[in-house]
């Protein structure tokens, strides 16, 4: 794919699907200068090991923001022609948010989403589609797939190309 053809993508798919991977190479091959904003946090051993992994997957042509809440604002921040921006991962972004007292997730949402059409570097937003298993157990896991199923329709509606990954293969369904 050559940076004239990429604007701004979605790519969806499950738990080690191979979607972070997929969105990698769609920045690698767009040919512009690459940037990271990864919205995890380290709050234990595991999480840290795992966030020093893809650092080192990634190698040193990526420039790395941190950022677990203000995606928008980081977003307008590291928007420039000549760029693209991936953003690993909308999910861990959406539990962060969850997590802050009086949170706005649908006002925080329709502001990604709005934002998406605007910005001059090319974007790639990465998610797990939690939506096609059973019903959780309990009301916050609930209220979590509903967001995260609303926030990914605004996305989808708001780029060029959205892609679904299972094993490694990514089928592509708008764009």
């Amino acid at each position: 794919m050559s940076a004239a053809l990429l604007k701004s993508a979605f790519v969806l798919g499950g738990a080690r699907s191979g979607k972070s991977r997929f969105a990698e190479t769609l920045a690698q091959n767009s040919g512009l200068e690459r940037h990271y904003i990864a919205t995890g946090q380290a709050w234990d051993d595991e999480m840290r090991a795992r966030i020093a992994q893809h650092r080192l997957d990634r190698g040193p042509l990526w420039i790395t923001h941190e950022e677990p809440l203000a995606l928008v604002a980081t977003l307008q921040r590291v928007d420039a022609p000549g760029r693209v921006v991936l953003v690993d991962c909308l999910t861990l972004w959406l539990t962060n948010l969850m997590m802050e007292q009086d949170c706005d997730i649908a006002a925080e949402s329709a502001a990604l989403a709005k934002l998406l059409p605007t910005l001059s570097a090319s974007v790639i937003l990465v998610s797990n589609e939690v939506g096609l298993g059973i019903v959780p157990e309990n009301k916050m896991a609930r209220e979590f797939r509903d967001h995260a199923g609303r926030l990914h329709q605004l996305i989808a509606a708001n780029v060029a190309e959205v892609y679904f990954v299972a094993a490694g293969l990514p089928l592509k369904m708008k764009g």
